[in-house]
């Protein structure tokens, strides 16, 4: 079955998370991929066996998975010669992708100027930490750009330390973004046969990922959108969470007479439902720590599948919340092909990596293969794509363009 990107090249010159899984979204849904790395020790990603120096499988996921459906070109960009392979390669591709530093790309003689001339329609994309629109020259990582945005300092417990979301959420989402800017950009070029400079970043993805809470406090300047909140002061003690006697549970009920009457009515709790502290929405906002510490004992009285059993047929919204063992192991995840099961030539078995959060009914995407070696379709990249003969391959050879 075709894919939706097949017949679209991509050259990947891109390392670590956010610039691969980027193009790591590409590959899975057809793009020709192929991912550029420097002789020897190549994409820094393939050292990661560990994090944090905590051990975290006896195969390299971190870049096995991120850089699935791709090949692997080894060229020494530092080289003349190395240089001008490149701009042969993107004379016959559709996007260029990097998240090197432009002072670097400048040095290698790839900038958007340059690569442009080579072949105008291009799509030129960057992924930076804080965007072009002024030079910011220092590190960029998901956690200290998180941190920038205001994300950590909403999450927590007053007077605790703020809370990184973890999981390289910045990262995955700004490739996300990236994705979308390119496919945006391969849409317009079929109008007017021009391609364009794109950038995606760090800072613009984490911003946008925060909209829920940034766009109220633009709108109000209110502090309750930008700082901590106490899970015991909530302000809809309905819309909270709450420990079951076995784990925790969110419950996500709008602050309204008819749904504190449902609650009630699973609590078995006349009581409660005609409590005048609590008897309307204003009453119940007024004395809201009251009524979170009584909710706190009563769901504490059964387990969070007891009480998801009893909310569901009722209407209410909850779900417990889970850990990502838990997660790897929902049928409906896997049914999904959120989750997927592939062969590591690595560790010689079956593997289980993240799937595609993308379904398409009629051209679908699928992961046809792990990460690459390094390096193991130069040859390959250069006879088919280029046309290369093997005397042209192994003069690029001794110029040291190509290991």
């Amino acid at each position: 079955m075709a894919k939706a990107l097949e017949g679209i090249r991509v050259l990947d010159l891109t390392q670590w998370l956010q610039g691969p899984v980027c193009a790591q979204y590409l590959a899975d849904f057809g793009a020709d991929v192929i991912h550029i790395e420097r002789p020897v020790t190549g994409d820094g990603a393939r050292g990661v066996r560990s994090i944090k120096a905590l051990p975290v499988g006896d195969w390299n996921q971190y870049f096995l998975v991120i850089n699935r459906n791709k090949k692997s070109l080894a060229i020494d960009l530092k080289k003349e010669a190395g240089q001008e392979l490149l701009y042969k390669l993107a004379e016959k591709a559709d996007v260029f992708l990097s998240n090197f530093q432009m002072d670097i790309l400048k040095a290698w003689g790839l900038t958007y100027e340059k690569l442009k001339e080579v072949n105008p329609r291009l799509i030129y994309a960057t992924n930076t930490g804080y965007g072009h629109a002024l030079e910011i020259n220092r590190p960029s990582y998901d956690i200290n750009v998180q941190a920038l945005t205001g994300i950590m300092a909403r999450q927590g417990e007053p007077g605790e330390p703020p809370i990184y979301l973890g999981m390289g959420s910045g990262d995955t989402y700004g490739g996300i973004m990236s994705a979308l800017g390119i496919m945006l950009g391969l849409y317009q070029r079929r109008r007017t046969g021009v391609g364009q400079f794109i950038d995606a970043s760090l800072y613009g993805a984490q911003l946008f990922m925060g909209a829920p809470t940034l766009q109220p406090f633009l709108a109000s300047k209110n502090a309750i959108y930008s700082t901590q909140q106490s899970r015991a002061d909530a302000r809809n003690p309905l819309w909270n969470r709450y420990r079951a006697r076995d784990k925790w549970l969110f419950l996500c009920q709008e602050n309204t007479d008819d749904n504190w009457r449902k609650l009630c009515q699973s609590f078995r709790r006349d009581d409660l439902a005609n409590d005048p502290r609590f008897a309307s929405a204003e009453r119940r906002r007024e004395n809201n720590s009251q009524l979170v510490a009584m909710l706190d004992g009563i769901v504490n009285e059964h387990s969070a599948q007891e009480w998801m059993d009893t909310w569901t047929p009722l209407g209410i919204v909850a779900s417990p919340i889970q850990n990502l063992k838990d997660a790897a192991e929902d049928t409906q995840a896997w049914a999904n092909d959120y989750f997927l099961k592939i062969h590591c030539d690595e560790v010689d078995r079956e593997v289980e990596i993240r799937g595609l959060p993308v379904t398409l009914s009629k051209t679908p995407g699928n992961v046809e293969t792990l990460g690459p070696e390094l390096g193991q379709d130069t040859e390959l990249v250069l006879l088919d794509t280029l046309g290369c003969s093997w005397e042209a391959i192994s003069e690029l050879k001794a110029k040291g363009a190509i290991p």
